[in-house]
């Protein structure tokens, strides 16, 4: 078995620059660092370019070998795989892997009758979380409009603990968005702070796409503007706002109550 030693490889040269942030995000690839992440990317057939192994520190996740095809295997030293890998206690699986690309035209219109909107949301981590909540609920897609974050961070990954390899990410324009949801004959529910309609009050039964704005600034005019209506989430007076992640599960699990099942 050949190890790779040293960090001046040329394909270990390459992917120290391609983590850095602004080359990743820039790549038609993204990396998968850790077993769990990589089995789950597998299983739901992400294509997998290369896997790179180090012995040390697999101790106890040597069953998903067995799903990785051999040719695409590189094993490097302990020292080679601690600057590859992101997670401070690596657990010996580094992967490449290409970006799946979705568009609205993606979209199962006959399975999938609530749709989460997040305009311009910028934290990894946030997203993921909201990842991990939606799939949690049964549903299957997320619309990014105007995105400011880099959907494949690791951050991203890691936060929804890899079902983000079993959604659904589009990216695309505000108006975009809208003429598709219009279309669609989805009700559209803006979240703000300033309406008086606790989000309880309404009936969430026919086809619903639920619109939640930046960590930093909430929902643009754009879509207070082209909602068929504004929701809250009803707060103690002292505090006018939760971390999104939270604020999409509150009201995702109450569409789901209403609705008495979960879509598998």
């Amino acid at each position: 078995m050949k190890i790779i030693s040293s960090d001046s490889n040329p394909n270990i040269k390459n992917l120290i620059k391609l983590k850095k942030g602004r080359n990743l995000k820039l790549s038609d690839v993204f990396l998968i660092d850790g077993a769990r992440e990589l089995e789950i990317a597998i299983d739901s057939n992400i294509y997998i370019e290369k896997v790179y192994i180090c012995n040390d520190f697999i101790k106890g996740n040597e069953k998903i070998l067995n799903k990785i095809d051999k040719n695409i295997i590189t094993y490097t030293s302990k020292s080679v795989f601690k600057k590859l890998a992101y997670k401070e206690n690596p657990d010996g699986f580094l992967a490449i892997a290409k970006k799946n690309r979705f568009s609205v035209n993606d979209v199962n219109l006959k399975n999938e009758d609530t749709i989460i909107v997040l305009e311009s949301i910028e934290k990894p981590g946030n997203l993921g979380a909201i990842i991990r909540t939606i799939y949690a609920a049964g549903i299957k897609t997320i619309v990014l409009a105007n995105n400011q974050t880099d959907i494949y961070n690791p951050n991203t990954i890691r936060s929804s603990e890899g079902m983000i390899f079993k959604v659904k990410l589009i990216e695309e324009s505000n108006l975009n968005i809208l003429s598709w949801l219009k279309l669609n004959k989805f009700k559209i529910y803006s979240t703000s702070i300033n309406s008086s309609n606790n989000y309880v009050n309404e009936k969430y039964k026919s086809r619903c796409a639920l619109v939640f704005g930046s960590e930093a600034s909430g929902l643009s005019g754009f879509w207070l503007k082209n909602c068929d209506q504004k929701i809250k989430i009803q707060m103690a007076p002292e505090i006018d706002s939760l971390n999104i992640s939270v604020s999409v599960a509150i009201i995702v699990f109450e569409v789901l109550r209403q609705r008495g099942n979960i879509k598998t």
